[in-house]
């Protein structure tokens, strides 16, 4: 039973995840003005956000597929990893920063809760 549980809580992390970063690129993948200019006001040019979205949408579809998500979790990782520098750069807004590092660990949290092969690589110890 305890590793049931573990699996249906991993997946409910994993869909809140995923509920996130589609919530999150929806406006890049609408060309939103708002979310054109916004990026354009940080240095990224405009004709680009299409790609970041689509980008951020195969990581997140990726992560969300059994098959593949140790892979989408990489690519998402690296993906937030990516925003993180981006807020850094810009303006250090510590808001935005953490929510994109709190994203990722919520992903590889899910993924760990929800695959038994990742927890016997990344086991947890308790001290003896």
């Amino acid at each position: 039973m305890k590793h049931r549980a573990m699996v249906i809580a991993g997946w409910a992390v994993t869909l809140a995840v995923t509920q996130f970063m589609l919530r999150d690129l929806t406006p890049d993948l609408q060309q939103a003005p708002w979310a054109i200019a916004a990026n354009e006001g940080i240095g990224i040019p405009g004709n680009v956000v299409l790609l970041i979205g689509l980008s951020g949408l195969v990581c997140t579809l990726a992560y969300l597929a059994p098959p593949t998500s140790l892979l989408g979790a990489i690519l998402l990782t690296g993906f937030l990893g990516g925003a993180v520098f981006t807020h850094i750069r810009v303006h250090g807004d510590a808001s935005d920063i953490a929510e994109n590092v709190v994203i990722g660990m919520l992903a590889w949290g899910g993924l760990w809760l929800r695959d038994a092969r990742l927890r016997r690589l990344l086991p947890i110890r308790r001290a003896s």
